[in-house]
């Protein structure tokens, strides 16, 4: 019994060192990760936590851009339509040494209709909801973005799916190879992170929208959460994605990390006022929500927040809200969301 004790306290004080490592590790932050026409500089370089820093161009492709001022730009002749993206290291000397970032740097092409495909596009299309093939529906239909809902396995794989269980099996009490094992409806198996961003990488049309899924405990949450922006970060994938969570902990974690994030509130509790107080990009939030409290809608826009519905499939309260040109609505009628856009335009 003292034994096992002592493990576990073992245990505790080790994973709470990874925690602060992880934590205080310093990086190199890109406050924006695209390039369009017309618009040669992409963004600014910091570091965090902040200190001062000297950054150079590293990497094949460092002659296609230059830092001045600590911003980031592509040289104009460089932008061109057929090019999907370029990738480029960034080195940065700090007080306490070297350390360099690779970012991938991608040309703006992203669909702007507001049309979130919730889950991805499945309802219609027979694929199931959370798979890459809905993934891969809403890319093909041309969806601004296409939500996903990521879990933690218990030996901390990140996997896609919506519900805390599939098949009779807690998703954070069973193992990644239990879980991946399992079969959708649609014979694919349950997608990990890395597997979704993957396919979702191979276009620069359509967004990725990330919610981390609460969880049991704030120390699992929070290993949740580095664990996604860690992997965000090493597949530079930030160009793709807008991160959402129910967690408001969950949510300033993300911003912690990476303070250029762009992060949305789901739970619906606080005041636009708030979130921008606390440096959100945007809020996210139940469509009653916004019935009850419409002032809202132009109290964000008052304070530059992202505004987006979930999860709206009425034509006429899909309606409601392209009128009040809210930036974006979640929904399962992706296909007939589309084309109210349209016929609205």
């Amino acid at each position: 019994m003292v034994k096992t004790r002592i493990f576990l306290f073992i245990f505790m004080v080790l994973n709470l060192f990874s925690i602060i490592t992880f934590a205080q590790k310093p990086s190199i932050l890109l406050s924006n990760h695209t390039f369009s026409a017309g618009k040669s500089e992409i963004g600014s370089l910091n570091i965090n936590p902040n200190q001062q820093a000297r950054f150079k161009l590293k990497g094949e492709q460092a002659g296609l851009f230059t830092i001045k001022n600590n911003k980031l730009s592509i040289k104009a002749k460089y932008i061109r339509p057929e090019i999907k993206w370029y990738d480029v290291e960034i080195q940065a000397r700090i007080p306490s040494g070297i350390i360099s970032q690779s970012f991938r740097i991608v040309n703006d092409q992203f669909i702007r209709n507001r049309v979130i495909a919730h889950r991805g596009a499945w309802k219609n299309t027979g694929a199931t909801e959370n798979s890459i093939s809905s993934l891969q529906h809403a890319i093909r239909l041309g969806c601004q973005g296409s939500e996903f809902d990521v879990h933690m396995s218990a030996d901390s794989a990140l996997l896609i799916h919506h519900d805390p269980g599939i098949q009779g099996m807690k998703i954070d009490a069973s193992s990644s190879a239990q879980l991946r094992s399992l079969k959708l409806s649609n014979g694919e198996n349950m997608p990990t992170l890395e597997a979704y961003l993957t396919e979702g990488l191979k276009q620069n049309n359509t967004k990725l929208i990330l919610e981390i899924k609460p969880t049991t405990g704030k120390q699992r949450a929070l290993e949740l959460t580095q664990g996604v922006v860690k992997l965000i970060k090493e597949m530079k994938a930030q160009a793709w994605i807008d991160y959402i969570s129910f967690d408001y902990n969950i949510c300033l974690e993300v911003i912690r990390l990476d303070p250029y994030a762009r992060v949305a509130y789901l739970n619906g509790d606080k005041t636009p006022a708030v979130l921008s107080a606390d440096h959100f990009w945007g809020l996210d939030y139940h469509f009653n929500v916004f019935k009850k409290n419409e002032i809202w809608i132009d109290d964000a826009k008052s304070k530059g927040l992202a505004i987006n519905a979930w999860t709206v499939n009425d034509p006429d309260m899909l309606k409601w809200f392209l009128d009040k040109r809210i930036d974006f609505i979640t929904t399962n009628e992706p296909e007939l969301l589309l084309k109210m856009v349209k016929a609205d335009n």
